[in-house]
This record gives C-alpha cells, structure tokens and sequence, in this order.
C-alpha cells in the first residue's frame, strides 16, 4: 500500500504555525504600555503656544524624520482608517494580532504559484515599529525579529485595545520621505488636519504604506486596483487628482503658516518642547497682517521691513510679537523687535517731560524754531525741522506734538545731555550707555539707536503714570517689579500733549492717521536720510509699538512716520478697540487746568495744563528790545566749503542776527557789510573772515570768526 503524501504547502505551513504557537505561547513577550509608547514619541517640531495654548508657530528642531504632534483616533478621517484597514488588514477588528488565514495563503501563494504576499497584519506591522523604537534594525536575525514581533503582536492585543493598536500604528507609520506619522502626512502633502482628508486623499495615503517612496504610476495603480476590488464609490479620476496634488514637489516641500518664526528660533530649543507666551493669537494676526498690507502698499518706496509689538499697559505682557512680515525682505530672519535702529523723533516725549519734572519749562512755555548754531567739540550743529521750514516762536505742546526738531535741541541745551541720557537709560534703552558727548544735542532728535522692544517699554510707562516694569513675553517669566521712573504729574502732561490732535496739526494736519475715535497717545519719528520709520503710541489699555525700514539701511523713498508707520499703529488700535473704549486718563494730583493767553498771539487761548505751582495764565515773549543782541548766523568757529560743482555767483551765506535793531550794524572784516536787522546772502570769498556786530556809537556787542575754503 502506497504512503499517502502531504503537499509541501501544507507542510511548510503547519511547521510554521508550531513555530508560531511555540514562540507565542510558550516564551512571554514584554509588551510596552500603550501610554509609555504614546508618551516616548517625540515631535521632531517645538510649538510656541498663546496664552490659551493656541498654535502661533513651530520651529523644526530634529532633522533626521519629520513627525508632528501624536494624534487621536477620533481626529483621523473615518474614510482614511476604512481605506488603510481594508488595504493592509481587513480581518484586523477579527483576529487577535495574527491573522491566520493570511498566513496560511501566504504559504500557499510562495509555494505553489510562486508569488510573494505579505501576511502581516497592522498588529504585526505595530510591534515592528516599537521593536525598532527599542532596538536599532539589524539587531537580530531575521528569523528573531520575526518571532519577536510575533510574540509582541500576540501581547498587544492581549493588553491593548484595538483602536490604541490602530492609533499607535497610525502615528509610527513612514509615509514618505521622511514624514513620520498621520498629523506629519496630512499637514505636508494634504495641507490640512487627519480629519479633512477625503475618500481620494486617504486612498493615496494607504497605498503609500506598502512602499512609501514608490513612483506615482505604481502608487496610482495600486490604490486604484484596491478600490475597484471593494467597490469603493472613489473614483480613479478621483484618486489620480488626489495624487497629483498630494505628490507634488509644492505640496511636500510646503509646511505651516509662519506666525512668528523669529520669536520661536529665539525661544524654541529641543523636540516636543511647548513653551506657553504670553501672546494672544488674535492680536498676533491683526498686527501681522496689518503690518504685511502696509509693507505690500510701501514697496514702491523701497520699503521691505517693518515690526510691530502689542503689549498689555496693566501686565508688560507682549500680546503681539511680529518681528518681520515684508514679502520682499532680503533677511527676513532678523528680529526687528530686537534690532537696534535711530529713535528719530521718538524720545522727545521724555526730553520734554524732564524739562516740565524739573520746572525747567511748563506746556505753554514758548520756545523759538528760529535757525540755531550749537559749537560742539566735533564742529557746528545746526538742527533743521522735518519740513526745512521754521515756525517761529511755538509752545512746548506744539514743538512736541508737531515733532519740531529746533525747540527739542533748545529743551536739551537746558535740560543737560548728561541727564536726558541718564533717563532714558532708566526707562530702559539699554544701549545708550555712553558719555553725553558722545551723543551730543542730538540725542534731542534720537541720534541714539533704540529697539521696538525698548519703545514699547518706555511708552508703556507713560501710560502707567510712570511706573516702569519689564515686558514679558514667556508665560512663566515673572511679572517684573514697579519702579517709579516717570513722575505722574508729568506723565500726564506729556500723554495730553501726545492726544493733542489741533497741537499736531502744525506739521501733520488736522487729517491723518494718527487720529483715533478713542483717547489715544502717539509720537511718530524719522531718523536721518529715511532710514527708519517709528510710531508709537498708547490707549488706556494697550501700547502698540511699530517700525518699518529696511533691515540692510538703505534709506525709503519720501515715507515719513504719518505715512509709514503710523497706517499700521492705527488700524492695529483700531482694531484692539473693536469692543472697548478707553477714556483719558484720570487727573493725577499735582496737575491743575488754567486758561492760557498767549503775548503775542503767537497761538489762541486754551485751558491748558500745569504742574502745580507752574500755573501762567499769560505767557508773554521777551520783546525784541529785550533780547541779547547777537550773530546768529554763521556760527562761531564755522568752516565753510565753496562747491566746485556750483557756479560761484550762485552760492551765498546767511548771516543773519537775533535782538538786533535798525541802529546796529554789521561789519565784515573792518568793511559795513549791512543794517544788522538786515538777513544777508553774502557771496562768499576764500579765507579766514571777522564779523562783528556794532551798536550806533560803533561798540562791538557781538563778533565771531570764521573760514571759507
């Protein structure tokens, strides 16, 4: 009687199903927690959060695979989990982590028609990843590995659920290239979240796990054969539009909208780390975009860079942190929050407010925006006004309000440059630190570098009558103690004069965009040549800060602050006080109102406000008769240079003097040049020259020297 004999499928088969009960039943498997291996998978980003833990931005810190945040089974597409389970194990909510029936035809297909087909389920497909999270490939024999996964498999469903298997395998896949991961696949090739991807999106999705880097075609075929043997109602028109979308070189190299990229490089260090701020995502938009309109309005004026900060007047928390928005920037990467640049106009306010601290000067002291030579150790300077127009004899609130550059370096001269610096480094522009003579009296005008960072800080005393805190922009930084830099009285003044929208109406006109429908304060600034552009103001309840320019230097074209920066610091204010008021600022004592008349009339009666005991309820000029008679113009020691570019019958020299009458005379090098009441354009000749100024009986009152080369 012939031996009856077993196929070699059947054989091969059953031996491997002993080996597989062996491995399974007879050596325990370690099998991890499900929250140890949820906790141990690290983003290969860091997250900068809002103060309500909203996403402002992210900063990529590990570069050897891209993985975002781990992310729930109840957040992935019910169409992404059919496909990928009906393409990779479509007994999974069946079997108890081997599938047998698979196995079983596996062997067949090898053996008898001679074709590979895999038999590993998602389970298996699991624990491979989590072996390879414990221990490097290669480690072990092939045959070990699989035996360990076997092993694991079996424990994963003995201790796991079956969606924490699905979840867990969802988040450890390698989709392509290096994404790692659903939430890392639907951000950067679908651009959306695991819950938005349709029933075309996750049939690519699924066929890429097979082999995630495989050619387009192939990929196509497969998903399109996958859903065509389950009658899915995708279409194959569907899923190559899909593919073409989710494929293309765009879509993988694109990431996340960028909120605040130079604030996260600055803060954001290892991968996972969630560091909470104190900014509000709303405001960080609003601020951002604004920014961004203006930018994009400016750039035929060689604009390209622009900041903003938004702080919260009651904490120092920084609500708004945009450090560049400008599409054309050529180093976007700067932080112009942090950059030093000129202050321009911007320090007046507290140029003035020492001066009305120290009784130096009250709101209604009138000073002259005449032409004005200082001698200083470098050579003369001779301050002009934004406009190259003097108005005359001005009040201290309209010089500030107005942004008038000669009575600032007057107010300075009587101030002392020594203590001008000295408060603004208390207010916190740390990098004013040198000797007086190193700024000279233009520090009057910010000669000075300064940060938006700084601004906000200095404003944002101002609007606290004075009391001064460091801003914080880290959730758990500690809110810095108060310190009573300002005196509130003076504070006040100098706020009023900033809302003063007549006073300002001297340079900027009555319409412009420094004009809120609210109690606001704010002071614009220029620096030299158009370098840099600052507005800065306060309401009751925010100070926003911004600058545009350029971070390479180069200067913009006729863009002042009313028509840089100003735009952004309105419609940012604007739109902060969408639902809020904000009323002035309560009296604070030590301030009083008197109605002020003015001899001469040089501006209209008015109620204005005084430091008490400062109260004038008539501001008289000093008459001309009264005034030292003096040379005004050259100054004293002055070198001037004849141009040869110039025809020389066209260039001339102001002399001109100040307190003098139709009785003096002026006398250039022992010759009558002229009546001293005269202003003369005189030709000027090579050489080193002597003017005096003589009285009627010929006594020299005044005299200077001079050179012409």
């Amino acid at each position: 009687m012939t031996k009856r004999r077993w196929p070699r499928y059947i054989l091969a088969a059953c031996a491997l199903a002993a080996l597989i009960a062996a491995a399974t039943f007879l050596l325990p498997a370690h099998v991890p927690d499900y929250a140890a291996v949820r906790a141990r998978f690290t983003p290969s980003e860091a997250y900068l959060l809002d103060h309500n833990g909203e996403l402002i931005d992210s900063e990529r810190i590990e570069f050897g695979v891209r993985r975002f945040e781990w992310v729930s089974l109840d957040a992935v597409s019910p169409a992404l989990i059919d496909e990928i389970v009906n393409g990779e194990d479509r007994r999974f909510w069946q079997h108890h982590g081997i599938d047998w029936r698979g196995v079983f035809g596996a062997v067949r297909d090898r053996l008898v028609y001679h074709r590979q087909r895999g038999a590993s389920t998602i389970t298996m497909q699991l624990a491979s990843l989590i072996e390879n999270l414990a221990r490097p490939r290669g480690s072990l024999a092939a045959w070990q590995r699989k035996l360990s996964e076997v092993r694991l498999a079996y424990g994963l469903e003995e201790q796991w659920s079956k969606p924490q298997i699905l979840e867990a395998y969802l988040n450890l896949l390698q989709y392509r290239g290096e994404l790692q991961g659903i939430g890392a696949a639907a951000a950067l090739l679908a651009h959306k979240t695991p819950s938005g991807l349709t029933g075309a999106e996750s049939a690519v999705l699924a066929a890429l796990l097979p082999a995630p880097d495989e050619e387009p075609s192939r990929l196509i075929a497969r998903a399109c054969a996958r859903d065509r043997n389950r009658q899915s109602p995708v279409t194959c028109e569907a899923i190559k539009d899909a593919a073409a979308q989710l494929l293309s070189h765009q879509a993988a190299s694109s990431d996340r909208n960028r909120l605040a990229p130079q604030l996260a490089q600055a803060l954001l260090k290892t991968p996972g780390q969630r560091v909470l701020t104190t900014l509000d995502l709303t405001t960080q938009k609003i601020a951002r975009e604004a920014l961004a309109e203006q930018l994009n309005d400016l750039e035929s004026r060689n604009v390209r860079d622009g900041s903003v900060l938004v702080v919260d007047n009651a904490t120092g928390n920084v609500l708004a942190y945009v450090a560049s928005a400008g599409i054309q920037s050529r180093a976007a990467q700067v932080d112009g929050v942090r950059a030093h640049r000129q202050a321009g106009s911007t320090l007046k306010p507290f140029l003035y407010g020492l001066a009305l601290e120290r009784r130096y000067l009250t709101a209604a002291s009138l000073l002259d925006d005449s032409p004005l030579n200082l001698d200083t150790a470098s050579g003369t300077y001779i301050p002009q006004d934004y406009d190259h127009d003097f108005k005359g004899l001005v009040s201290v609130r309209t010089a500030l309000a107005s942004s008038l550059n000669v009575p600032a370096v007057r107010t300075v001269v009587l101030v002392g440059v020594e203590a001008f610096r000295d408060r603004l480094h208390e207010l916190g522009y740390a990098g004013i630190v040198e000797e007086g003579d190193f700024y000279g009296f233009s520090l009057a005008l910010g000669s000075a570098e300064v940060s938006l960072w700084e601004q906000a800080q200095a404003y944002r005393a101002l609007a606290r009558g004075g009391h001064w805190s460091a801003l914080r922009v880290r959730a758990d930084e500690p809110r810095g103690a108060d310190r009573d830099i300002l005196p509130a009285d003076a504070s006040f003044v100098i706020g009023n004069i900033l809302s003063d929208r007549a006073a300002r109406a001297l340079t900027f006109g009555l319409d412009n965009r420094l004009n809120t429908p609210f109690w606001s304060a704010v002071k614009t600034g220029t620096s030299k040549d158009m370098r840099d552009n600052w507005c800065v103001g306060y309401s009751r309840r925010y100070t926003v800060a911004v600058w545009v320019g350029n971070f390479e230097g180069d200067a913009m074209h006729n863009v002042s602050g009313v028509t840089g920066a100003a735009p952004v610091w309105h419609d940012v204010m604007i739109a902060l006080h969408r639902n809020l008021e904000s009323q002035p600022p309560t009296t604070p004592d030590g301030v009083t109102a008197a109605t002020t008349r003015f001899s001469p009339a040089v501006e209209q009666p008015r109620q204005e406000w005084f430091l008490t005991d400062t109260q004038a309820r008539d501001v008289v000029a000093v008459p001309p008769d009264k005034q030292i008679s003096q040379i005004a113009s050259p100054a004293d020691g002055m070198v001037l240079a004849l141009d040869p570019d110039i025809p020389p019958n066209q260039q001339r020299v102001l002399i001109s003097t100040k307190g003098s009458n139709d009785n003096m005379s002026l006398v250039l090098d022992g010759h009558i040049l002229a009546q001293a009441s005269e202003h003369i354009l005189w030709p000027p000749r090579a050489g080193v020259h002597q003017l005096a100024l003589q009285d009627a009986r010929g006594t020299t009152v005044d005299s200077i020297r001079f050179t012409v080369r």
